[in-house]
């Protein structure tokens, strides 16, 4: 097992033999499933949920209890929302999206599972139908009462009309993010199809996800049990490290480019 370079200027990427045996899995696979977690998308300017400016440190968690019953909480919300949607969607995904949309055009890689609510892979170029959002999306909002599904750029618009609690149009309910609120569970539906794309892996890639929060966490454990290579990319140390082909505590863009170059070609 490879573990995390002791020096700072060895951090952006593996040493060339452990990037040498990493092309090699991806290259021998053909059933690569990815599972993606925050740390794929702080190269892109989104703060790690759980890193020093993420809501886990801050504070600021929502809870599906308020949002449905507290309208303070619920204008709160939307507040915060209109202040800090547009910055969301100014994001740009980086190296490390990119590369695995080459990988998906060159027929290495099945699924992508993520724990992202950012919508980077697919801005990137991944087939929305490729991409498992464990987490929900933050680009989709949904009516609590009816379920009916509206766009974040649309209801935007709406806030920065000044609409302090937007409702839905159809059934006159409360309209809520449709990212996974504490208090509730995964979408049956997504955490169903991961679990498939588990099952049918051969490599399980791991990038930038401390592999902490279940039952999304278990799926890489699951693959590794049935037989599947695991490569873990990740700052931090994981409690899969340890069971791990190859972990590396490097860059996830500039690890996944160069992986990419080095299976694909440059």
């Amino acid at each position: 097992m490879d573990q995390k370079p002791g020096k700072e200027e060895l951090d952006l990427l593996p040493d060339s033999a452990t990037l040498d045996r990493m092309a090699e899995m991806i290259r021998s696979s053909s059933r690569m499933v990815a599972f993606t977690g925050a740390g794929i998308s702080t190269e892109s300017g989104i703060p790690d949920y759980r890193g020093p400016n993420g809501v886990w440190q801050t504070g600021n968690i929502p809870h599906v209890d308020t949002i449905r019953t507290d309208a303070d909480a619920r204008k709160e919300f939307w507040q915060h929302r209109r202040e800090t949607y547009p910055r969301m969607l100014a994001r740009l995904p980086n190296a490390g999206h990119r590369s695995l949309v080459r990988f998906e055009q060159a027929g290495k890689l099945l699924a992508v599972v993520t724990q992202n609510i950012d919508g980077l892979h697919q801005k990137a170029g991944a087939g929305p139908d490729r991409v498992i959002e464990l987490h929900g999306s933050s680009h989709h909002l949904r009516c609590m009462q009816c379920g009916t599904i509206y766009d974040g750029a649309d209801i935007q618009k709406r806030l920065e009309a000044e609409e302090a609690d937007p409702r839905c149009t159809v059934c006159g309910g409360p309209l809520r993010s449709s990212t996974i609120l504490f208090g509730e569970p995964l979408p049956p539906a997504a955490l169903e199809l991961a679990q498939r794309v588990t099952l049918a892996a051969d490599l399980m890639l791991v990038v930038g996800s401390s592999l902490v929060v279940n039952p999304a966490a278990r799926l890489p454990a699951i693959a590794k049990n049935r037989g599947a290579g695991l490569i873990i990319i990740n700052r931090t140390p994981t409690p899969l490290d340890s069971v791990a082909d190859i972990r590396v505590g490097t860059e996830a863009g500039p690890t996944l480019a160069a992986l990419a170059d080095r299976v694909l070609g440059a």
